[in-house]
């Protein structure tokens, strides 16, 4: 019975205000879609990394940071609350767009059925099934690079990447990973968890930054004046956060925290200041951390700092769930849920504006 009032209670509401077209409810189920992915994501690193129980010394001098939290701190003291910050953002904003959804008539997305992954078991963790898998990435960091190019992937530019990262864990797997791999390598300890910590940091600017050029581009074709509202808020608070993720990112490649190699993993991190992985140096320049004007609508235009990608072909839906099952972040995944997301990623980019 009282599942029934409320669902009548939905009906009305829609009733009263309006009920949602068919493109806006794809472009909305499929933007709730990718914040649950980054809901689901920013937990683990939020339970690992984040404040959490374990808060800054700054913050609880009786409380020491694990590792993970430490080597996170190497990156920015404030990378733990910022992390938590950013883990209750995602969060909201998925339920808000579920629950603005049914307020309007249309089905809310569910993927509880798909959170089957296990995740990390190191000491922080809840220990429960997870929809994402962040320990066998394959971080693009060719985002590094692009922001700080005056060439645009929208006109035909590409980019190669600022680092490689393949194959790799952005969280502690397991309790081994704060002193090492083993007791043989405990010397080591502190490169092995900083590297797992700079993996994180390229990947959330990767994650960021691909959340605002898909708000971005899903603007383009909302038809109700309400959910413009819905795409362009939410859309720039995704660009707050990947603004301090570009930051955070490039000081994982400077001194004090770079040069260094992590003996267990084989990963390397250069200072990119004085030993940069491409030519000019500024395609890979840590301080710059703000978009670079680049060239934008025509290359007979003057240069605008800009978000980009904003077309379909390379930030629209289908190309958003693209990238993300390519990153490894699916790994373990059923196909059933593969083929869920792509296919409300093909709606979502069949959307048109509507004229009012």
């Amino acid at each position: 019975m009282g599942a029934g009032l409320l669902a009548n209670g939905a009906v009305v509401r829609a009733e009263e205000r309006g009920r949602l077209g068919a493109g806006d409810t794809a472009i909305l189920r499929f933007l709730a879609a990718a914040e649950l992915i980054e809901a689901d994501l920013w937990t683990q690193y939020a339970e690992l990394g984040g404040i959490g129980n374990n808060l800054p010394v700054e913050v609880n001098p009786n409380q020491q940071m694990n590792p993970y939290q430490a080597a996170l701190s190497n990156l920015d003291t404030d990378g733990p609350q910022y992390i938590t910050s950013n883990t209750l953002d995602e969060v909201s904003h998925a339920n808000f767009i579920n629950a603005y959804l049914e307020s309007r008539g249309a089905e809310p997305v569910n993927f509880s059925e798909f959170e089957t992954l296990k995740g990390s078991t190191a000491t922080g963790s809840s220990g429960k099934l997870r929809l994402t898998n962040l320990m066998n990435l394959n971080v693009d960091t060719s985002w590094f690079v692009r922001y700080r190019s005056a060439t645009n992937p929208d006109l035909g530019a590409t980019f190669p990447q600022a680092i490689t990262l393949n194959g790799v864990t952005a969280i502690p797997r397991t309790d081994a990973d704060f002193n090492g791999a083993s007791n043989a390598n405990l010397g080591k300890a502190n490169d092995h968890i900083q590297a797992i910590a700079n993996v994180a940091a390229f990947h959330f600017g990767a994650i960021e930054q691909g959340g605002s050029s898909l708000y971005a581009t899903m603007s383009q074709k909302v038809s109700d004046p309400e959910v413009l509202q819905i795409t362009l808020g939410i859309g720039g608070d995704e660009i707050a956060h990947f603004l301090e993720w570009v930051d955070f990112a490039g000081n994982g490649v400077q001194q004090p925290v770079a040069p260094f190699k992590d003996a267990i993993s084989g990963l390397s991190f250069p200072d990119f200041f004085n030993n940069p992985p491409l030519q000019p140096p500024t395609l890979v320049q840590p301080s710059l951390i703000f978009p670079v004007p680049c060239e934008f609508i025509s290359p007979n235009l003057p240069h605008v700092s800009i978000i980009r990608p904003l077309t379909d072909k390379f930030s629209g839906a289908v190309a958003s769930a693209a990238s993300l099952i390519a990153s490894g972040l699916f790994t373990g995944q059923s196909r059933k849920f593969l083929n869920t997301l792509q296919i409300m990623a093909f709606e979502a980019d069949a959307a048109i504006r509507l004229a009012l």
